[in-house]
């Protein structure tokens, strides 16, 4: 969440509604090249309890699972991702509720139920042993998947994670609350409101790593959004974790930091 001081600092003039777009965080601004557009006839839909999930397909070869930041989508999330490893894997790429193609649905937005619709999402695929790499928002969501379905689960990436609230760094924590709607309705209040409150220990904490015993490979910017202490925190809790700071990197690794990542990922998805 570092880019919501840059985004504000863009923005100063503007208030109430405006600041929780600007807290939206876009993902998609961070990609420093052209959007990697989907073609339509590599997207579908299920439905999932009661409503619909859109994901997108890509490739041939083993599933991986690729999990899209908060507020964002799949196909910008990955854009530099996405034709590097749809020549190795079938890339299986679902919009959360309210982001990207997916419609928002009436009541909060809560980990839990995002993690439920990936886990529904997969299983109607008939897709299980699945690596799954999560960036953000989709990083936790990898982590919830671990603990609570691991038969569908083979090997996890995730970077800029946090178990808590208080993993972020103070400045965006300060600037959640400067924000908060007491009722929030629209996509861009709801992630306000999530990223304010969750995950809840309930969700994530660091006891509960312990449970996971596939591979983990943790990434994280230098400067990330949340704190590299909270990140060493995530690692040395998870059994089988391997650690991959990148220096002179900010919370968007996936589209700041391709060059670097993608063979690593790639390396550490062939084991």
């Amino acid at each position: 969440m570092a880019i919501l001081r840059w985004l504000t600092g863009l923005r100063q003039a503007e208030k109430g509604a405006a600041m929780i777009l600007i807290l939206g965080l876009s993902w998609s601004l961070l990609s420093h090249s052209a959007n990697a557009v989907i073609p339509p006839a590599e997207w579908h839909w299920a439905e999932i309890h009661g409503h619909k999930i859109y994901y997108a397909t890509r490739g041939s070869g083993s599933t991986l699972v690729l999990l899209h930041g908060g507020g964002d989508s799949g196909e910008h999330s990955f854009a530099r991702q996405l034709d590097v490893f749809s020549q190795r894997h079938r890339i299986v790429a679902p919009d959360q509720v309210g982001q990207g193609h997916t419609p928002d649905v009436r009541g909060p937005l809560t980990y839990t139920g995002m993690m439920d619709d990936t886990a529904t999402l997969l299983r109607h695929l008939e897709l299980n042993h699945v690596d799954v790499v999560g960036f953000s928002d989709g990083g936790i969501l990898a982590l919830m998947l671990a603990v609570r379905h691991p038969e569908l689960v083979r090997r996890l990436v995730i970077s800029g994670v946090n178990v808590a609230p208080e993993g972020l760094n103070a400045e965006d924590l300060d600037e959640l609350r400067a924000t908060q709607s007491s009722h929030p309705k629209t996509i861009d209040e709801k992630l306000a409101h999530l990223w304010l409150t969750s995950p809840t220990e309930a969700e994530l904490n660091l006891g509960v790593l312990a449970k996971i015993q596939q591979p983990v490979l943790v990434i994280s910017g230098d400067r990330d959004a949340i704190t590299l202490e909270h990140t060493l925190k995530i690692f040395h809790a998870l059994p089988e974790a391997e650690l991959c700071i990148l220096p002179g990197t900010d919370h968007a690794t996936f589209s700041g930091r391709s060059e670097w990542l993608n063979p690593i990922i790639n390396a550490f998805l062939e084991r």
